[in-house]
C-alpha cells in the first residue's frame, strides 16, 4: 500500500489538481448535463416507441433494425458529420448521444413489457382496466427493473461517449484527456479517466438505488 502511495505521488501531481478544483467542477457539470439530457430525451423518445412496438410486434423487427444501424455509426464520424445541421451549439454532442441511447432504451423497455405474465394481463383486464390503466398500474411496475436496467447501460455507455464530444468543443471530463495528450502530462490525462470511472458508477448506483425504492416486492422477494 505504502509502495502503490508512492507510486500514485510520483505520477500524479496534487498540487496541479488543486489548483484546478474549478476546472474539476465546471467539467464535471458539463459532463453531467449532457449525460442527463441524453438519457433523459432519449427515454422520452424510446418510451412511445417501445409502447407502439408493444402493441403492434409486427413493428419490433424494423424499429430494432434501424435503431442497430444508427448505433454501429461510427461515434466520432457522427459527431464530426453532424456539424454542418446543427453548428457549434449544445445540439451536437447531443444528438448523437441521444441517437445512441435508443437502442438500448427501445429495446428493453419492450422486453420489460413483454416479461409482464399473461395471466396477469388478463386478470387486470378482467377486473375491468382500461388499456391506459392497466399499462400504469399493472405492466409499468412489473417492467421497472428490466427498463430501469436499460437505463443503467444507457447512462453508462453515455457517459464514456461524452469524453469524445470533447474533440467538437465539448467534452465535459473529456478535456482533461485532451490536455493530457496535448502537453504529455500524466496528471489531467489520468484525473480524467479517474472523473469518469467515478461518475459512472454513482450513476448506476443511483439508478439502482432508484430500482430498488421503484419496486419494494423484489426487495421483499429476494
Amino acid at each position: 500500500m505504502i509502495a502503490a502511495a508512492a507510486v500514485v505521488a510520483q505520477v500524479v501531481d496534487f498540487d496541479w489538481i488543486g489548483r484546478h478544483l474549478d476546472d474539476v467542477r465546471n467539467y464535471t457539470l458539463e459532463h453531467l448535463l449532457l449525460t442527463g439530457l441524453a438519457v433523459g430525451i432519449g427515454f422520452v423518445v424510446a418510451f412511445p416507441i417501445a409502447l407502439l412496438v408493444q402493441r403492434y410486434p409486427r413493428l419490433y423487427g424494423p424499429v430494432l433494425g434501424l435503431a442497430g444501424v444508427l448505433f454501429t455509426i461510427p461515434s466520432l464520424a457522427l459527431f464530426v458529420g453532424i456539424i454542418p445541421f446543427t453548428g457549434i451549439g449544445i445540439a451536437t454532442p447531443l444528438t448523437p448521444l441521444v441517437v445512441y441511447t435508443l437502442l438500448i432504451l427501445v429495446r428493453n423497455t419492450v422486453e420489460g413489457l413483454r416479461s409482464v405474465p399473461s395471466d396477469v394481463v388478463e386478470a387486470a383486464e378482467a377486473m375491468g382496466y382500461s388499456r391506459r390503466r392497466r399499462l400504469l398500474r399493472v405492466e409499468l411496475p412489473l417492467a421497472t427493473p428490466v427498463i430501469i436496467a436499460g437505463l443503467r447501460i444507457a447512462t453508462v455507455s453515455t457517459i464514456g461517449l461524452v469524453t469524445i464530444t470533447v474533440l467538437i468543443g465539448w467534452g465535459g471530463v473529456g478535456r482533461f484527456f485532451l490536455d493530457g495528450f496535448a502537453r504529455r502530462f500524466a496528471t489531467p490525462l489520468l484525473l480524467g479517466i479517474a472523473l469518469s470511472v467515478l461518475l459512472s458508477l454513482v450513476a448506476d448506483a443511483g439508478l439502482l438505488a432508484l430500482q430498488r425504492l421503484a419496486t419494494p416486492w423484489a426487495r421483499g422477494r429476494r
